[in-house]
């Protein structure tokens, strides 16, 4: 074991195996069965407490420790914070408020499409009975028919873990928005661009496709991350890049935070399984109503279609361009092909280190 391999301080380990944690740089390495153990007696479980439930604890227990830790890395004078990401449908939200609950946290949402209200079901907002788990920031905090963007979000979740930390709580940042939980994390700085009219009519010109690829062109690392079918976000990525000179600054030279930074892995067959569930579990409970309730209300089909995935197909439905089942195959293949670009994102990030959350 390395020099940087950081121990679990028990007593020798009994039978039951050893409970590993890797990623580039460290290693935690500890018994099962201790850290069981001293899961029961740190937080007052019964002894009769079932396997699953230790289980749990083990992986929040070693989190914990690593997060401790990182007072040895250089991050002392920093405030700490929890990244949980991954993507969709990993369960992201149910590993957030368990450790919320453990570690005595509270969640800042980073998510560009839960912070509006009025778009639950679509996004898959947590209920108001699991924000009574846990707090929750972020959340239902501006109109569908105004745009919240990732200044704007940097400038909420800092004060948000001002918030936190002061009352000595601990905050965690939990979401599948990639750009916006590295902009927030690595101190970038987002340029305040103020919309270009002239510039957007010539720019709405173009299709989708043409806008990815001249993206893709001027600012690579943000093509790889955003939805190249969506020509609200397209045009916006383009504007600020076109209007600047230059792609939006990689990550500050000096990190303002000390990150824990998490992604929720899952094999490629059980994430699909879990997209296809929950897709089915939405429909049914409402999300077509919610949908046109949202236009009902005053939100534009052009809106609701630049807030992608869900909220586009299902416009396109009520909207007769689309049968159902064409919109539940092709809202189906969007959110798939959607998961694979989130993975790609934190993939290239060597910071991250990935677990696999208890079943």
């Amino acid at each position: 074991m390395g020099r940087d391999a950081l121990l679990l301080p028990f007593a020798s380990p009994p039978s039951g195996g050893n409970l590993c944690l890797r990623h580039p740089g460290i290693q935690i390495t500890c018994p099962r069965a201790w850290l069981c153990c001293y899961a029961v007696r740190l937080l007052g479980l019964e002894p009769g407490a079932g396997a699953g439930n230790l289980g749990s604890h083990c992986v929040y227990l070693t989190i914990w420790y690593i997060f401790c830790q990182m007072s040895q890395k250089g991050a002392q004078d920093k405030p700490k914070l929890i990244v949980i990401a991954g993507p969709t449908a990993s369960g992201k939200s149910d590993l957030a408020i368990h450790l919320a609950r453990t570690l005595n946290g509270e969640i800042i949402s980073a998510d560009s499409r839960q912070v509006y209200k009025g778009m639950d079901i679509g996004t898959g907002k947590v209920t108001k009975r699991e924000q009574k788990l846990a707090r929750h920031w972020l959340l239902n905090i501006a109109s569908p028919m105004r745009q919240y963007t990732v200044a704007h979000f940097v400038r909420d979740a800092t004060k948000a873990i001002r918030d936190i930390a002061k009352r000595g709580k601990v905050p965690i940042i939990c979401g599948g928005t990639g750009f916006w939980i590295d902009a927030l994390v690595y101190g970038t700085s987002i340029p305040n661009v103020k919309p270009d009219s002239q510039l957007r009519a010539k720019l709405q010109k173009l299709s989708a496709p043409q806008l990815f690829t001249k993206l893709q062109k001027l600012d690579p690392a943000r093509a790889s991350s955003i939805d190249r079918h969506n020509p609200v976000r397209l045009i916006r990525a383009l504007e600020i890049v076109m209007k600047t000179g230059r792609p939006v600054p990689q990550q500050s030279a000096t990190m303002p935070y000390g990150v824990l930074y998490l992604c929720v892995s899952r094999n490629t067959e059980e994430l699909q399984a879990r997209i296809k569930k929950r897709l089915d579990a939405r429909l049914h409970q409402g999300m077509i109503a919610e949908v046109q309730r949202l236009h009902t209300q005053g939100v534009s089909w052009k809106k609701l279609e630049s807030f992608g995935l869900e909220y586009r197909w299902v416009a396109r439905l009520l909207q007769k361009k689309i049968t159902r089942t064409e919109m539940r195959t092709a809202l189906l293949h969007d959110i798939i092909a959607y998961a694979k670009r989130q993975l790609t994102w934190w993939r290239r990030n060597k910071e991250v280190r990935w677990i696999t959350p208890p079943r």
